[in-house]
């Protein structure tokens, strides 16, 4: 049988996985400015909550009596409940059930949720080890680093074959965060980056049901595991991510190498990660946001529009394109159904995205009346919004970046907002806001018993 030969390859790349490595160990803690080390306690409060909220939704039961069916050891905690499983399947848990309301953290550049395969593994490990708040948070820095600078390489055309980036990339970031816990060595911690190389996690056709959440969370335990395989001499190629069959070259015709090696360790992804007001993909958030503020400028009411009209890249409709969505996890790829919400409603959080609201008559009657039309002119971080009402008025919005954005970031008190309106309804208000005050000062905590107390 013959063997194809062909492929586009490039024999002379850099030995980034040795560079990931040595950064990844070697980097000083606390090594960045003040303003980085903010972004990383609000990416891990606002993770927090994003794992709070969902913790008694279906999703999340359904993954957990599968792991319960192991007998697994009780060694971490899952957030938002009682039990405790293993480290493994405790960031199984936590990645999935921070991603299953769509409202975590996005690195814009890419798409990829940094924190979702990064910090439940994170967590469970250092909960298990007995690490501090401040080892805790650089682990997640290093991480979250690891995960997008490859996806920096790779993106767009790794993502356009179908891959969901986060999963995909997200399993390296979970092994060096992993990796730095342990105390591995640079040689062991480019063995655990090998090992996590060749357990990439996620395509796009699962977005819209209970297996796109699984995604971070088999990412977080593909890392983790791969770490502790390390850590105990099981071994990889040195070259798992740049050789001519390695990850990123079997991944994508695109690997710009020095997305990954230009300026490592001086400057940081995590600072230019994005926090949701909205609870769907993020591509629909400019749309909602247009949409909610002519409902709040004009007093709009369901009855008065007649249409609406949004002009958006191709992008938008490939992702979000479902025109009449029939369950709460469908409806978070329907710019629709989102636009109708915020018209109705005025938010778009996760009580908008039940099964319940997507079947309810007047959110059906109203995601009727939108339309959606490709212009790629429009940048697929905007939205070109026109509602006809029925009095005769043409309302014009036009949001070239969405609240949430780099452009338009979420204060520090729209972030607690958001996460009380997910950890309130299980911990309690009282909790809640302990859980916010400690995830939100992690750095300074000697372990992770306030944070386990308050968010448990």
């Amino acid at each position: 049988m013959a063997i194809n030969s062909k492929v586009k390859a490039d024999p002379h790349a850099p030995a980034i996985s040795q560079m990931l490595a040595e950064f990844a160990v070697g980097h000083p803690s606390r090594g960045w400015s003040d303003a980085v080390d903010r972004e990383a306690h609000r990416t891990f409060a606002n993770w927090v909550g994003c794992a709070i909220g969902p913790s008694t939704h279906e999703t999340l039961q359904a993954a957990l009596a599968a792991v319960m069916e192991l007998s697994p050891a009780p060694q971490a905690s899952i957030l938002g409940r009682r039990e405790k499983v293993d480290l493994a399947n405790a960031a199984l848990l936590g990645g999935i059930s921070s991603h299953t309301f769509d409202f975590d953290d996005t690195h814009l550049r890419t798409i990829i949720h940094p924190a979702g395969p990064v910090a439940p593994a994170a967590l469970a490990l250092a909960e298990h080890l007995g690490r501090s708040g401040r080892e805790l948070l650089d682990a997640i820095v290093i991480g979250i680093e690891v995960s997008c600078r490859v996806g920096n390489a790779i993106y767009p055309d790794h993502y356009d074959r179908g891959w969901h980036i986060t999963g995909s990339t997200g399993m390296l970031g979970s092994a060096a965060a992993c990796a730095r816990l342990l105390g591995l060595d640079a040689a062991r911690t480019q063995m655990a980056i090998g090992i996590a190389a060749s357990q990439p996690i996620g395509v796009r056709e699962q977005f819209g049901t209970m297996t796109k959440p699984f995604h971070p969370g088999g990412a977080a335990k593909a890392g983790l595991m791969s770490a502790l395989m390390a850590k105990h001499g099981y071994t990889a190629s040195k070259r798992a991510l740049e050789a001519p069959r390695g990850l990123l070259q079997v991944f994508s015709d695109k690997t710009d190498w020095s997305q990954v090696t230009d300026k490592l360790g001086h400057s940081w992804e995590v600072a230019l990660n994005t926090y949701k007001p909205f609870a769907c993909g993020i591509v629909i958030h400019p749309s909602i946001d247009g949409c909610v503020q002519l409902r709040e400028e004009h007093g709009l009411k369901a009855e008065d529009i007649d249409s609406v009209s949004i002009r958006v890249h191709s992008l938008v409709l490939e992702l979000t394109g479902k025109k009449t969505p029939s369950t709460g996890l469908e409806s978070k790829f329907s710019v629709y159904h989102s636009c109708a919400v915020g018209l109705l409603y005025g938010q778009a959080g996760e009580h908008e995205y039940t099964d319940a609201v997507v079947n309810r008559p007047e959110v059906q009657a109203l995601r009727a009346r939108v339309e959606a039309i490709v212009d790629d002119t429009v940048h697929e971080a905007s939205s070109d919004i026109t509602i006809r009402t029925r009095d005769g008025r043409t309302l014009h919005r036009f949001v070239e970046h969405a609240i949430g954005s780099v452009e338009r970031p979420m204060s520090d008190a729209q972030l607690r907002a958001k996460f009380c309106g997910q950890s309130d309804p299980i911990l309690g208000a009282e909790k809640s806001a302990r859980a916010w005050s400690v995830a939100m000062d992690i750095a300074h905590c000697a372990g992770m018993g306030d944070l386990i107390a308050a968010a448990t």
